[in-house]
């Protein structure tokens, strides 16, 4: 049986390598990967937070997603992309229902804000980009400034990187998850 992989963004300013990147590796390995968004509609993405890239639609919505069907949790970093998605509520549902079910995790650059609003990072050690570090902090995580880290405090794997720099290992690390499963 084939892994399954979940991405979650919102529509808008998704940090296109962080989406894409992964997203090709995974299917290139040979994982069934689905790319759910707040909205049917284009998913706006862009290059460090400033310069307009392609635009994607998204198989799905996060409010019809089975969080159970799949056996890793991606979400991609972009400031205002994470920025939205830390106010889903559908957000919240899919990151809680992957912690309470030791599903893993991983989050590159602002995508870890998603767990601090889904109440999941507390006790947490991970990294992420320089800029929220305070802010996981705040929330109880321990922040660390590695490549990528991966951290299985409260019974769930989370696996955290910094910043697209990092993707290349970010990548070789869900992909050791999921092979470890």
């Amino acid at each position: 049986m084939s892994k399954k992989a979940l991405f979650i963004t919102s529509n808008t300013g998704v940090e296109h390598d962080e989406l894409t990147k992964p997203l090709d590796f995974l299917l290139s390995k040979g994982i069934e990967v689905i790319h759910a968004a707040t909205e049917q509609k284009d998913v706006y993405t862009v290059k460090h937070d400033q310069k307009s890239s392609p635009a994607y639609m998204p198989q799905t919505t996060l409010a019809k997603v089975s969080a159970e069907d799949y056996d890793i949790l991606v979400i991609p970093g972009g400031t205002v992309n994470a920025d939205l998605l830390r106010l889903n509520e559908d957000a919240h549902r899919i990151v809680q229902y992957f912690t309470d079910n030791a599903k893993p995790i991983a989050a590159i650059c602002h995508g870890p804000w998603v767990l601090i609003n889904a109440e999941r990072v507390k006790d947490k050690n991970l990294t992420s980009y320089k800029s929220i570090k305070l802010d996981l902090e705040n929330a109880g995580a321990k922040w660390v400034d590695e490549e990528v880290h991966r951290c299985n405090t409260n019974n769930w794997a989370l696996i955290t990187s910094r910043s697209p720099d990092d993707i290349p290992a970010f990548n070789q690390a869900i992909l050791q998850e999921l092979d470890s499963q």
